[in-house]
């Protein structure tokens, strides 16, 4: 377990009015209660959210053993929540100060895992006290905490892939462009490759090389989905396109801001494309290092995040005037694929098929 954070929980009913607006941003049961609830309710709060906000989410569970169920929804809530807190409110200051109370509440969750440290008896003989604290009397309110406690414990969980996407999701408030590809690497090293090794942990994988393996793929996922959502984000203030490559092919900001879709704007479009495609390729090698169930959904994922960099090569490269999106015909026949490999052999689609599918 990882070393554990001071605790600097804030309590909601103190928190000044920038938290207050920025929760009200939010829906009304994003809020941290003055209460925690049972168990029961917060995994019934994070299997609602999942659902909810995922439409695909049952889908990929139909491939991971129902005993898992649980723990990736009280994941997902996590992710989802966390994700909303640097995206939906659109103030950075109070996005700062929300997910500085949502890692009180991580802390909070940690702290109350903590054994406390053994009595020494002969110190407390006269007062009868012959054990200590079961637990730590700091505890989490939030439902997704109360919920996530549980596959913490399970999974042996670490801080770090938690607190690495909170990283992330600040970066966004303070950080609006990146000078080089290096930098956009060092961006989805705390925003998309924890999620890889979050799902490793549940699944019961801890290991270097299967992390490794999985953070190509949540990178090449990551640069698709900045790829496809260029204007989404421009309208957001960001850029995640490298400047350095901006200047390489002679495209401007203010082609972005105007949608202009200039030969220039899709040759650079192309070679992000080709080398988002190449990061899809470093990760493929995980589906065979995994056991079938797992393997099933790095396949549907990795074919979605393909099929949307066709999708952007459909369009001529062109992100601007039109957000590229994958059609329902295409999600159904990626669906279709991912359920014939679980109905045969139990093999997971070799890695020459996997190559196949993107060229």
């Amino acid at each position: 377990m990882s070393t554990v954070p001071t605790d600097n929980r804030l309590s909601f009913a103190e928190t000044d009015q920038s938290a207050a607006a920025g929760w009200r941003a939010l829906p009304p049961e994003y809020a941290i209660p003055e209460r925690a609830p049972s168990l029961a309710e917060a995994q019934q709060y994070c299997s609602r959210l999942a659902h909810s906000h995922y439409e695909n989410f049952s889908v990929v569970t139909w491939f991971l053993p129902k005993h898992l169920h649980q723990h990736f929804y009280n994941v997902y809530a996590y992710c989802r929540i966390s994700d909303d807190l640097g995206d939906e409110v659109g103030d950075p200051q109070q996005s700062l100060v929300l997910l500085d109370a949502w890692e009180a509440e991580l802390n909070a969750t940690y702290l109350s895992l903590v054994e406390p440290t053994p009595v020494d008896v002969r110190q407390v003989v006269e007062k009868l006290q012959t054990e200590s604290p079961a637990r730590n009397k700091v505890s989490p309110r939030h439902p997704v905490f109360i919920a996530l406690r549980e596959t913490i414990r399970e999974f042996d969980i670490p801080r770090a892939p938690f607190a690495d996407l909170l990283t992330a999701f600040r970066q966004d408030q303070t950080v609006t462009r990146y000078p080089t590809f290096e930098n956009v690497l060092g961006y989805c090293k705390n925003s998309a490759n924890p999620v890889g090794h979050l799902v490793l942990y549940l699944c019961g994988y801890r290991d270097a090389e299967r992390q490794q393996l999985s953070d190509y793929t949540c990178t090449a996922l990551q640069l698709a989905n900045f790829w496809q959502d260029v204007a989404v984000d421009y309208a957001k203030g960001r850029i995640y396109l490298p400047l350095e490559g901006l200047v390489k092919f002679g495209v401007t900001e203010t082609d972005i801001a105007e949608r202009r879709a200039t030969p220039q704007f899709r040759e650079m479009m192309k070679f992000e494309v080709a080398r988002a495609r190449d990061w899809f390729r470093r990760g493929l090698p995980l589906a065979g290092k995994v056991d079938k169930h797992l393997a099933l959904d790095i396949e549907l994922f990795s074919r979605g995040g393909i099929a949307v960099l066709d999708a952007i090569e459909r369009r001529n490269y062109d992100v601007l005037t039109q957000r590229p999106a994958i059609s329902k015909p295409t999600k159904l026949r990626l669906l279709a694929r991912a359920l014939i490999g679980k109905l045969m052999s139990g093999k997971s689609v070799s890695t020459t098929e996997a190559r196949r599918t993107l060229k």
